[in-house]
């Protein structure tokens, strides 16, 4: 890929900005281009609203900007559409998709940050094309829009022109990587040190929604079975040991799964229990051979396993990285880093 380098035109980078626009997706892409800037990079950075004036955020906040969207008639590099709390009424306001196709049509690249891909979505432009946004929201992204094929693990998602993100803070993870294919990976990993970010967070948005992507089944016999998975992880969930609690064959109980949940039955074990396990992570000290044998995974190194394969961590590094921010460390005087896995 051709990088563009320090010395040639500068790019522009839009932002649409709307009253009860979420502020980080904002101000996290503003950063990143901003920052880009003190390494070599040469962004320019338009916010426009609707009518020019100024917009209140859903966190209270008044964002300035610089021009209605009639006024920018320069085309966009990149055009940032974020999100915000409301997007189900907005994705009913014909007026407002009608400026987000506007603005699409006038930018060489399109970008989502959190839930404003139901803006792009219901404008048609994710029509055909893969898609992130928040994991809670990802089912009702493709509930409402068949036509879009969601990744609920990503981070973010490039398909064409348009690239769409995951929730909130992984707005700069995709302005990352919109530097690094502009300006170059050092460019971008500079960016990343002085935000004191990763450059490329380990694992993906799975490691908040395990059971948020698990659908609702209608069989009243299935969701009992689910529903015993979930309160016992460590209990026997065999897939014959499942077909007896429902009273049906194990090839029925391994259809219905197949057909309601889209997994198989084991699949969904491992799922609840890496949920299960997550959680025991976060909210205690609990050594791992006790997580592992209280989770159904029986052993340290079971649970290992399991983690690396879905969350690409292991459970000692998610430990660190979600257990807790590092600052009572760091106030008491000791590093704030990871601890030693377990």
């Amino acid at each position: 890929m051709n990088h563009k380098r320090a010395g040639t035109d500068s790019l522009l980078v839009t932002i649409f900005v709307f009253p009860g626009v979420r502020l980080l997706d904002v101000t996290g892409p503003i950063e990143v281009f901003t920052s880009a800037n003190d390494f070599g990079a040469q962004y320019r950075l338009n916010m426009v609203s609707v009518d020019g004036n100024e917009v209140m955020t859903s966190a209270g906040t008044r964002l300035g900007v610089d021009m209605a969207v009639a006024d920018a008639q320069e085309v966009s590099d990149v055009l940032v559409v974020p999100g915000g709390p409301a997007w189900d009424r907005m994705i009913k306001d014909d007026a407002l998709l009608d400026i987000v196709r506007g603005l699409d049509a006038n930018s060489r690249c399109t970008a989502s940050v959190c839930t404003g891909a139901f803006l792009l979505a219901a404008a048609g432009l994710l029509d055909g094309r893969s898609a992130a946004t928040h994991w809670r929201h990802s089912r009702q992204l493709a509930l409402r829009f068949p036509a879009v094929e969601v990744k609920p693990d990503a981070i973010f998602v490039r398909d064409g022109k348009v690239m769409t993100s995951a929730g909130v803070t992984a707005g700069i993870d995709l302005s990352l990587a919109l530097v690094e294919e502009h300006y170059g990976a050092e460019v971008a990993r500079a960016v990343a040190k002085d935000l004191v970010v990763f450059m490329q967070r380990p694992g993906g948005q799975s490691q908040f929604s395990v059971r948020a992507r698990a659908a609702h089944t209608r069989q009243d016999m299935l969701r009992r079975v689910l529903d015993a998975v979930a309160e016992d992880p460590a209990a026997n969930h065999t897939l014959s040991a499942m077909a007896r609690r429902a009273g049906v064959s194990s090839r029925h109980v391994a259809r219905l799964f197949c057909e309601e949940l889209g997994m198989t039955p084991a699949r969904y074990v491992e799922q609840v229990r890496l949920e299960a396990a997550q959680v025991m992570l976060e909210c205690g000290d609990d050594p791992m051979a006790v997580i592992a044998r209280r989770t159904g995974f029986g052993s340290p190194e079971s649970l290992r396993r399991a983690f690396v394969r879905n969350l690409k961590v292991t459970p000692g590094v998610f430990r660190a990285r979600f257990h807790t921010t590092g600052v009572a460390d760091a106030d008491a005087g000791a590093p704030a880093g990871p601890r030693a896995d377990g």
